[in-house]
C-alpha cells in the first residue's frame, strides 16, 4: 500500500439510536500527520445534542486533544474518543498514520575491494565477526549456515538444515549464532565454534522469518512487511515493533538486516538497494542506489539481487553481495 500524501480531515462517522432519538456522533482526525506537526482531535455531534464530556486516547493510552507528536513512532496508530452523553458512553475509532517530516537522504557507492563468493550460494544474512564472515543460505534442501574466508571466498565450516526448512537470515550475539527460517515461524541457535544446534525458538507474532541483526542487548527481526521487531535476548520473545516509513509510504519487503552506528540497513526484497533506518521511530533516513554490482557480478533477474550486508566495525568495512553473486563487494557509501 502506498499512502498518498495530503493531510485533509478524515471524519467517519458512526450512528447511535438512544430513546428513540438519533446521535450522529463524528470523531474527527487526520489521515496521515508528520511528526513535526501537532495531533488534534474533535467529536462534534450533527445536531449540537448534549455531550456531558470527551476522553481522548491514542494507541489506548489517554492524551490530550492537541499533544506533539514528534516522539512517537512512525507508521499506523488508533486514536479514539470515549464520549458520554446522557449517562450514557460510546467509543469512536478512526486509523491515522505517522509520517518522518523529510525525504530519505539519496546514496550512491564506490567499490572498494571485491572478493571470490561462492556462486551457489543464496545468501540470506551475512556478517562479519573475528576477521571472517559468516553466512546463511536460503532454498529448501539447499539451506545451511557458514563460515567463509573473506579474501578466498573458501567455506570453512558448515552446518545444512533439514531440508524441510528455507533457511534465513542469521547474526552473532553474546557467543552465539541465531539463524532464522522463512515459514515455519521457527528459529535456531547454534554454537558459535561448532555449529552444533543448541535451541530454537518460536517467531509469535509475526509470520515468516526474513532478517536477523542485534544492538547490545536485543535481536531485531524482519518479516518481510514493513515491521521490525525486536526480540528478547534471553527468550528471542517479541516484545514490540517499529514500522519503516518516510515522509509520504511505508517502506515494506524488508529483509536482510545490519546494524551499523546506530541505524538499520536493510535490503529490500528483489530490489538492488539498501534502506537505513533509525530504530526509535522507524523513520527511513536514507536509501543506498546500488544498482549496477549484479551486473559486475553477472547475474540479472529478480531472484538474484543483492542480499548481504556485513560491517567490519573495527576496519570500517561495509561488505555486501547477493544471492548466487559470485562476487563479494567492499562498498562505501557516499551521499549525493
Amino acid at each position: 500500500m502506498k499512502l498518498k500524501s495530503f493531510f485533509g480531515v478524515l471524519i467517519l462517522s458512526l450512528l447511535l439510536v438512544s430513546c428513540g432519538n438519533e446521535y450522529k456522533l463524528f470523531l474527527s482526525s487526520p489521515k496521515e500527520l508528520k511528526v513535526s506537526e501537532s495531533l488534534t482531535l474533535e467529536v462534534s455531534e450533527k445536531d449540537n445534542k448534549a455531550i456531558d464530556s470527551i476522553r481522548y486516547y491514542l494507541d489506548g493510552i489517554r492524551i490530550e486533544k492537541d499533544i506533539a507528536i514528534r516522539d512517537k513512532k512512525l507508521g499506523k496508530h488508533a486514536v479514539s474518543a470515549t464520549v458520554f452523553y446522557e449517562g450514557k458512553q460510546k467509543q469512536l475509532t478512526n486509523t491515522i498514520y505517522f509520517l518522518a517530516d523529510n525525504p530519505p537522504s539519496i546514496y550512491t557507492y564506490e567499490v572498494i575491494n571485491e572478493f571470490p563468493h561462492d556462486k551457489n550460494a543464496f545468501t540470506q544474512g551475512l556478517e562479519y565477526y573475528n576477521g571472517f564472515l559468516y553466512e546463511s543460505t536460503g532454498q529448501y534442501g539447499e539451506s545451511s549456515l557458514r563460515k567463509v574466508e573473506i579474501n578466498t571466498g573458501k567455506v570453512l565450516q558448515k552446518h545444512d538444515l533439514e531440508k524441510e526448512f528455507f533457511g534465513e537470515g542469521m547474526t552473532i550475539f553474546n557467543d552465539k549464532i541465531y539463524m532464522l527460517t522463512w515459514k515455519k515461524m521457527k528459529g535456531f541457535s547454534f554454537n558459535l565454534d561448532s555449529f552444533d544446534k543448541e535451541g530454537e525458538f518460536l517467531y509469535n507474532q509475526s509470520k515468516e522469518g526474513w532478517g536477523l541483526t542485534h544492538t547490545s542487548d536485543k535481536l531485531m527481526k524482519s518479516d518481510g512487511t514493513e515491521k521490525i521487531w525486536f526480540l528478547n535476548a534471553q527468550t528471542q520473545k517479541e516484545e514490540g515493533f517499529i514500522e519503516a516509513y518516510t515522509h509520504d509510504r511505508k517502506i515494506d519487503e524488508l529483509n536482510e538486516l545490519e546494524y551499523i552506528h546506530g541505524k538499520i540497513y536493510a535490503n529490500k526484497w528483489q530490489k538492488n538497494s539498501i534502506v537505513i533506518i533509525d530504530p526509535m521511530t522507524g523513520a527511513v533516513e536514507g536509501v543506498a542506489d546500488l544498482q549496477g554490482l549484479q551486473e559486475r557480478a553477472e547475474e540479472k533477474g529478480s531472484d538474484n539481487v543483492l542480499n548481504g550486508i556485513a560491517y567490519d566495525a573495527e576496519n570500517d568495512r561495509l561488505f555486501v553481495t547477493g544471492k548466487r553473486w559470485k562476487l563479494l563487494f567492499e562498498i562505501k557509501l557516499k551521499k549525493k
